[in-house]
């Protein structure tokens, strides 16, 4: 298996709340799956200055209320385009102005919590859904 990458790679995403729904973006990522908006962070970057761009950059919103939620770790994930490694910092956040979908966003919708659950999501995504729902959830 060829990675080019020696160590793990940080990644921050956040699910964005808006006026009582979350968003959730199609990518093509993910192998058509949906999540939350984010990336990788840069050398340098806070992980929440990471955030911010990550967000501004793929869906155009800016950011309040930031809060950690959750870590995960995806090793090899079979539902990403290609093997990686990632530590991926997960964060819940409410969203201000309107959605502007950057290169990245094949799809977006603005959900009802409970609905998000409806959606064939990454299983990460899902997990950290479950969570905002008070619901658990496993992190990988």
């Amino acid at each position: 298996m060829a990675h080019p990458e020696e160590h793990p790679i940080p990644t921050v995403g956040a699910l964005i709340e808006k006026e009582g729904r979350v968003l959730l973006v199609k990518t093509t990522k993910w192998r058509g799956l949906w999540g939350v908006p984010g990336g990788k962070v840069r050398l340098g970057e806070s992980l929440e200055e990471a955030l911010r761009r990550e967000v501004l950059e793929e869906v155009g919103l800016t950011l309040k209320e930031v809060r950690f939620a959750l870590l995960q770790e995806a090793i090899w994930s079979p539902e990403f385009h290609r093997p990686a490694h990632f530590l991926l910092v997960n964060y819940f956040a409410k969203g201000e102005g309107e959605v502007r979908p950057g290169e990245e966003i094949l799809e977006w919708a603005w959900v009802e919590a409970e609905g998000g659950l409806d959606y064939p999501l990454n299983s990460f995504t899902r997990v950290l859904l479950l969570a905002y729902l008070g619901k658990g959830g496993t992190p990988s």
